[in-house]
This record gives C-alpha cells, structure tokens and sequence, in this order.
C-alpha cells in the first residue's frame, strides 16, 4: 500500500521493535475506512488506539527477523524456517497470561521475551539488544589448498581479521576479530578456505529502557537443533525466575548462565 511522505516520517519515530506492528496496524486502518493511501491521519487514529489498548496487543513474546529472506546477499545462513519453529516453541508457552500474573497494572510492550533472529553478523534485527539473540555464522578455517595469494579474503575483510605473510603458505586467521560472516570463505577462488563450523552464535540477556545493557555471547557456534533446544532452556528459566515481569537480562544478572551447558 502507498504511503504518503508525512505518514512515513511519523511511523519512522516509532520504536523499532514495534514499527513493523505499527505499520501492519496503520494500514489495517486504511483499508477499514476504504482508503488506497495511508495518511498521517490513520497513523494517528491507530496510534491513538495502539496506546489505549496496549495491553490487549502485547502478546507475551516477539520473534524478530532480519531482511535475509528477502534476498540479502550478506547472508551467511539460509534457513527460512528457523524464526517460524523458535515461534512455534515461543507460543506454546503462555507467556502472556504468565506475564499478567507477574506484573502489577497493565502489560506494556517491554514486558515482552523477545527473540532475535539475524542472517549475518551485520545484525539487523539488533540481536544484541534482545532477551536471545541468534546470529547467522560460518567460521573460516584454512583448507589443504594452495594459496594463490591474490588478496580477495583481505579485500572483503571489514575486521582486518586476514593476512597473507611472506613466511607463510596461505592465509592466517585472527579469530579474535573475526565474526563470522563467512565472506571469505565465499570469495576465495582458491578454495584455500574453508567453511569451518556452521551455525548460529547465540547471544541473551539484551535489554534497552532504563538501565541498557548489551547481550552476552555464548562461546562457540550452534547448530540448528541445538539453538532450538537453547531457547527452549531460556524460555524454562525465564517463567522459573521471573517474579515481576523482569527482562531476561535482569534475571542473568541474579542467576548468570550456568543454566545453560554448552
């Protein structure tokens, strides 16, 4: 649906982890009073009703996702379903009605367990700011290739995380800087690197609001099943801990991450 410019610029203001709700919400309200364009004034009747109601919109949990699925080439994973299924799991825990017995006075949009899903470590989705966070990786390792030292791996590097030394055959490897995001791997046209370990970095304990705090990152990359299985280890020791609607980082801060054996 087309929006006019003053419509975009007022759902631009609104907090990104509930713009994509909004903008959903907003053009529900076009469409309702038979109009082909949104206006800035159905963003305001629906903004107006999204505040009023705010507690009959929160679910109880948000899984997010990056743009990957629309065709990012930066994608260092391809797994279209893993959000669906991390979904699947989420709502079969009634943590909506679990939140209501938790937090006193209505529920807001923070009291949410939010998950993040991203396809490459440019990290979209802002996994670093959310209760799980769960980033696309592939980690390089060199192969028994003959390097033709022609440079591409050191090009493509943001992290300066490659270098090519006289005394040495073939590319050396920082994995302190490096992130990930297997685009060495894909440029390489010798094959003298590898993709190494496959999967997903997990990061928990994210939040914004009144004390921020960036996530903490498990050690070592994740399989498919194995993330699920640590969502699901999240999720029983989010609803064991919680006592007031808490975030989930605030729970870690009380508890660590022990619970989780990796």
């Amino acid at each position: 649906m087309k929006w006019t410019g003053q419509a975009e610029e007022a759902v631009s203001r609104v907090p990104f982890f509930v713009r994509r709700r909004v903008r959903k919400r907003v053009e529900e309200e076009a469409r309702r009073v038979g109009s082909e364009e949104v206006t800035l004034e159905h963003v305001r009747s629906c903004q107006q009703r999204f505040l009023a109601n705010m507690d009959q919109e929160v679910k109880g949990y948000q899984v997010e996702t990056c743009f990957g699925p629309n065709g990012c080439p930066n994608r260092a994973l391809v797994d279209d379903a893993l959000a669906k299924d991390i979904e699947a799991l989420v709502a079969g825990k009634g943590l909506r009605d679990f939140l209501k017995g938790r937090v006193q006075g209505p529920l807001k949009m923070h009291h949410e367990f939010r998950i993040s899903v991203s396809d490459c470590p440019n990290a979209c989705s802002r996994p670093q700011i959310t209760d799980v966070g769960i980033i696309g990786a592939v980690r390089p390792e060199p192969s028994e290739e003959p390097c033709s030292q022609c440079g591409e791996c050191i090009a493509i590097c943001r992290e300066n995380a490659i270098s090519l030394p006289q005394d040495r055959e073939g590319p050396v490897l920082d994995l302190d800087k490096c992130v990930s995001c297997g685009q060495c791997v894909s440029v390489c046209p010798a094959a003298s690197l590898k993709a190494g370990a496959r999967g997903y970095r997990i990061l928990l304990g994210g939040k914004l609001g009144r004390h921020p705090q960036l996530a903490s990152e498990l050690e070592g990359v994740y399989a498919r099943d194995q993330v699920l299985e640590i969502v699901e280890i999240c999720l029983q020791h989010f609803l064991k801990h919680n006592t007031q609607g808490e975030r989930f980082g605030e729970i870690l801060n009380r508890t660590g991450h022990d619970f989780v054996k990796t």
